[in-house]
């Protein structure tokens, strides 16, 4: 006997799927790509959830690192060597 659905199904209960719900996204067939891109994801693992975990967005990384993107490579002037 298989026991991956079983995990599955009480892995979505306890990120508080329904019962009913969660045993029926748990016999899914779809692989883990599709699952990723499904509904059943977006209602489970939710951004809040993911940044009391410590994550951290990639939005966020981009504000701290997009003034540097911004400034010129060199600051000083550049003399020419003849």
């Amino acid at each position: 006997m298989n026991n991956i659905p079983e995990k599955k199904r009480r892995s979505l209960i306890r990120l508080g799927v329904q019962q009913g719900q969660a045993y029926a996204w748990s016999r899914s067939r779809m692989g883990g790509w599709a699952i990723a891109q499904s509904p059943i994801l977006r209602m489970t693992i939710t951004l809040a959830r993911l940044k009391k975990r410590g994550y951290i967005s990639m939005l966020e990384i981009y504000k701290r690192v997009s003034p540097q993107l911004n400034e010129p490579l060199y600051t000083r002037p550049v003399r020419t060597v003849v």
